[in-house]
């Protein structure tokens, strides 16, 4: 379960606060043996190096990049199938220390990550191909602002960069620009989509259970998205301190929430999943009928739709119980203007 959150300014990178977030759990919670998860985006060799001399245990992310040094292992089979559409396998890389390397596979992520590119390639070849139909009208005489331009795109569709080779020439008083698309980059690039890497100290976990544990930083971002969506929380512009440390701590509210629900789940043979439950539930739907009567009054009736027969199999076992005859209710709108009147 969460136990707390904290809140650190926003003027500097997620890896300066590796080493204040180290010394304030300790403080609290005392050394306890405890892992230490984090995404890439806070990971630095300094950092885990810090972590080793205190003797602490983490599982951490990887960039993309270190997925090169696995790309025999990408293409050999022996993977194992932790649940379904995920699998798994423990790679031996070189020069490595004495860590341990996983490497993790997501049919559902493979298909995101494949969208994400094809969309940035689609893109990024559009704004390519408009130069070079600039260089080649004359419009575009200036090899320097050419090449701007290119780095420009490159860093916007930067996950479709590689997939491209661009040269800008000079041909008398005008310029040439030949593109091309580079197959190979694009036969790896669709190798590694949906994969990720995971490195680790831990010795007495299994596979399964590192990335299970890894997960847990994805269904605290699924928890912060699940408010904060529909409450309208996003994306962040609050300019007092105060107003911030509210809507994490409504964020920080959705996590406990959410993961409430998967305990209680789990614990009435549901699963762990408790997105699958809230998209059912999203289609019970409730509808007021509003009757005339006599005087000029109005009877209000909530009537709540019947569920499908999987949602009421869930509802049943997890000893839930939706309205199943019509409720008269209080006309709350009439109520509160009349009250303001």
């Amino acid at each position: 379960m969460p136990l707390a959150f904290e809140v650190f300014a926003g003027n500097r990178t997620d890896v300066t606060t590796v080493e204040e977030i180290f010394d304030l759990m300790e403080a609290t919670y005392g050394r306890a043996r405890r892992v230490w998860v984090m995404d890439r985006g806070m990971v630095s060799e300094d950092n885990l190096e810090k972590l080793r001399r205190r003797g602490a245990s983490y599982l951490v992310g990887t960039p993309r990049s270190m997925l090169k040094k696995c790309e025999r292992e990408l293409l050999a089979g022996s993977w194992e199938e932790v649940q379904p559409g995920v699998e798994i396998k423990e790679v031996i890389l070189p020069n490595e220390g004495r860590e341990r390397f996983l490497l993790c596979r997501s049919r559902d992520r493979i298909a995101k990550d494949r969208a994400i590119v094809d969309k940035a390639a689609c893109r990024l070849e559009a704004g390519l191909a408009k130069l070079q139909a600039q260089i080649r009208s004359g419009r575009e005489r200036s090899r320097e602002h050419a090449e701007r331009r290119i780095g420009r795109l490159l860093e916007r569709y930067s996950r479709a960069g590689r997939l491209f080779q661009t040269r800008v020439t000079e041909a008398g008083d005008r310029l040439k620009m030949t593109l091309t698309r580079n197959c190979a980059v694009e036969d790896w690039v669709a190798l590694q989509n949906g994969c990720y890497l995971l490195r680790t100290n831990v010795s007495d976990l299994t596979p399964a259970e590192l990335r299970k544990t890894y997960i847990g930083l994805t269904e605290a971002e699924a928890a912060f998205r699940q408010l904060k969506g529909p409450l309208g929380l996003r994306p962040v512009y609050h300019q007092k301190d105060n107003r911030v440390e509210a809507h994490i701590f409504i964020a920080f509210l959705a996590l406990c929430l959410r993961r409430t629900l998967a305990l209680w789940m789990e614990s009435c043979g549901l699963g762990s999943a408790p997105q699958l439950l809230l998209d059912q539930l999203r289609q019970v739907h409730s509808l007021d009928v509003v009757l005339t009567a006599k005087e000029n009054t109005e009877i209000r009736l909530r009537v709540v739709g019947v569920p499908e027969e999987q949602t009421r199999i869930h509802l049943h076992r997890l000893g839930l119980k939706l309205p199943n005859r019509p409720k008269i209710i209080e006309n709350v709108v009439a109520t509160l203007a009349s009250r303001n009147t």
